[in-house]
């Protein structure tokens, strides 16, 4: 097996010149570099990561903890995440909390026990646990998806999300544009960061459209079908339901349509439907789902290129980084069929602690 001196040999060069190409620790000029880079190819020489790790006290190892990886949110923020972590020569180890407290606390302590450099989470409805643990033993997070605030307002943990209010406002103002005036939301599930923002929007584009908020119109899918489906049904049952809902996420919207076919209603004929989070599929139901879409595949990159910088500066003030949204105008709403239209959601003005985000 080749060594850093035959590489450093077959070069020309120091070994230390031949480390500091590697781990982009110095400049190198670009023919030395180069020299280097041939030298390592020709020979087959792959770094000894272990032994790096115990100069350094670095892995270039990331952590991810995210519950519901086979939700296809999920699954595009996990592509975007391990995609940057490559780019930037870091590995990832990924846990599943299970949106569970205790869990989620449980797979932080073994990721940080594997010395990964720092971590990128999607907490639960209960974050306590993780807060305290990541506090206590001082490791470098990142929160995506969910927000999570500290007593104060504030966070002393960076944080990279979707912009959640105005979108879900959007689709509310869409419906009653069409006319209606009873519009029903399948929330998430009670305490994440999610469902409260979408909630802030539906009672928002209630209010811009003059209408008047209806708390048996709110309904809790616990953000999974099966809840969805439930909570559907028990709006289908009040003695004047609505006639247009609005899914908290794409799993709860599954589950919409499921509990509105028990019930042998058509989408849109005798109930509109609109959705947050947009999916592969969404364009290949009947009718085709109107949906914000989030840039999923954006927020896991970020969070990637927002722990590093962490890293690189460890007293830099904690950021709060929200990314705009897309409203995707299909026929589920009840408008006519004509080719899909897609309009970028710009958020409102953030606070001063907050980045404007802008999609890589």
């Amino acid at each position: 097996m080749a060594t850093m001196a035959d590489v450093a040999r077959s070069a020309g060069v120091s070994v230390a010149t031949v480390s500091h190409v590697l781990n982009g620790t110095r400049p190198v000029l670009p023919h030395t570099r180069q020299a280097v880079l041939d030298a390592v190819e020709e020979l087959g020489y792959t770094t000894n990561t272990l032994a790096r790790s115990l100069v350094t006290a670095r892995t270039r190892s990331i952590g991810l903890a995210v519950s519901a990886i086979s939700n296809p949110y999920f699954t595009e923020i996990l592509q975007g995440v391990e995609a940057a972590a490559l780019e930037h020569g870091y590995s990832l180890l990924i846990a599943d909390p299970h949106d569970d407290p205790e869990h989620e606390r449980k797979v932080v302590q073994l990721l940080h026990e594997r010395r990964v450099d720092g971590m990128i989470v999607a907490p639960s409805a209960d974050p306590r646990g993780l807060l305290a643990y990541l506090g206590r033993h001082d490791v470098p997070a990142v929160f995506l998806d969910r927000l999570v605030d500290a007593p104060d307002g504030g966070s002393r943990f960076d944080q990279v999300c979707a912009d959640n209010a105005e979108p879900t406002s959007r689709l509310v103002t869409h419906l009653a544009g069409l006319g209606h005036r009873r519009i029903g939301l399948v929330a998430g599930r009670p305490g994440l960061s999610t469902t409260s923002e979408r909630i802030t929007g539906y009672r928002t584009g209630l209010a811009f459209a003059g209408l008047p908020y209806d708390e048996r119109l709110l309904v809790h899918g616990d953000s999974e079908s099966a809840g969805a489906e439930q909570a559907t049904a028990a709006l289908l049952s009040l003695a004047v339901p609505p006639t247009a809902l609005v899914a908290g996420n794409n799993a709860m919207t599954i589950g919409a349509l499921r509990g509105l076919r028990a019930q042998g209603l058509s989408v849109p004929g005798d109930i509109a439907l609109c959705c947050f989070d947009d999916f592969a599929w969404a364009d290949l139901f009947s009718p085709r789902l109107t949906a914000v879409a989030q840039p999923s595949r954006d927020i896991g990159a970020r969070a990637v290129r927002v722990l590093l910088e962490r890293l690189a500066e460890p007293d830099r003030p904690a950021r709060t980084v929200r990314l705009p949204c897309t409203f995707v105008h299909r026929t589920s709403c009840g408008c006519p069929e004509e080719p899909g239209q897609s309009v970028r959601l710009e958020q409102p003005e953030q606070s001063a602690q907050s980045e404007r985000g802008t999609v890589a």
